[in-house]
């Protein structure tokens, strides 16, 4: 008997070693999500506005001979830029981006020319991991990025896709990442990156004639791959936010789960216990007994 109350007891300082490290987890995610937070939703609606005035100039060309990121070719080559974190304990975070990148190359590009000429740039280690184990064609240039995710690092893997597919070496790229709505809820997204797809609908704006100063030309040059490196920018800044928030959501139900398993594991230590002491009881008794007897 004192050997399963000693078993228990390992126990219960076991699982509130555990707690105290997930409450800690938790606690450090919450301050870093409330910067990452902070630095997407300042940085989504100048992105966002960014990508509707290109999607409405590439709408408005005649033809995109002039605008060879936007040149419409058959998807035979096509590059995947799925964006994980590097560590875990984040709940089905990572595995989520996974899922949904195995399920685009299986529905989207398995019946087309494409199938088996799908090539991913993995930002982050977790994914880089998984696609180099089940032997995926991989781009391992810039899995380590997350760890200091500076514009400037970021742009590097914007210009790498941009450059990639100028030389023809893909015919379309795209985003897979996690768009942050709040720290319980993440929308996980397939995003076209190249070609540069065009506005929808056929509304006035697209109609207008702009007037472009200095001209519309010069103008493309200079703004095209700075929105292009911002359009990558934001979605590593999602798919940040929404790791924190996911990994403080875990922390919080693993330290919930923590408290409910310490009731039981108390529980059975107070029955063992005290039938411990029933125990000892009834042999004194049953001595003392026998003794007068």
């Amino acid at each position: 008997m004192s050997g399963q109350l000693k078993e228990v007891r390992n126990r219960i300082k076991s699982v509130q070693s555990t707690q105290q490290i997930t409450k800690a987890m938790k606690m450090v995610s919450a301050a870093k999500l409330r910067r990452a937070q902070d630095a997407i939703q300042q940085m989504r609606p100048y992105a966002q506005k960014l990508q509707e005035m290109l999607s409405n100039i590439v709408s408005s060309q005649s033809s995109s001979t002039a605008l060879p990121l936007a040149e419409e070719r058959a998807p035979e080559r096509i590059l995947l830029i799925p964006i994980t974190s590097d560590r875990g304990l984040a709940g089905a975070y990572n595995a989520n981006v996974i899922k949904l990148t195995r399920e685009v190359i299986r529905e989207r590009y398995a019946t087309q020319n494409a199938a088996g000429n799908v090539s991913l740039l993995p930002v982050g280690k977790k994914g880089y991991e998984y696609f180099l184990r089940y032997n995926f064609r991989v781009i391992d240039q810039f899995w380590a990025l997350l760890g200091n995710h500076s514009f400037e690092n970021v742009k590097e893997v914007a210009r790498y896709a941009q450059e990639a597919f100028l030389r023809n070496e893909f015919d379309r790229v795209e985003l897979i990442y996690s768009q942050f709505k709040n720290a319980a809820t993440q929308q996980f997204v397939v995003e076209p990156y190249l070609p540069i797809p065009k506005a929808e609908g056929s509304g006035s704006t697209l109609n207008a004639e702009f007037i472009y100063e200095p001209s519309k030309e010069a103008l493309i040059e200079e703004l095209m791959p700075k929105i292009l490196n911002t359009q990558v920018f934001k979605a590593v800044l999602d798919a940040t936010a929404s790791e924190h928030g996911a990994r403080m959501t875990a922390m919080d139900k693993a330290s919930e789960n923590a408290n409910d398993l310490l009731k039981n594991l108390k529980v059975s230590y107070n029955r063992a216990r005290q039938a411990a002491i029933t125990t000892e009881l009834t042999e004194i008794v049953s001595g003392a007994a026998a003794l007068q007897g």
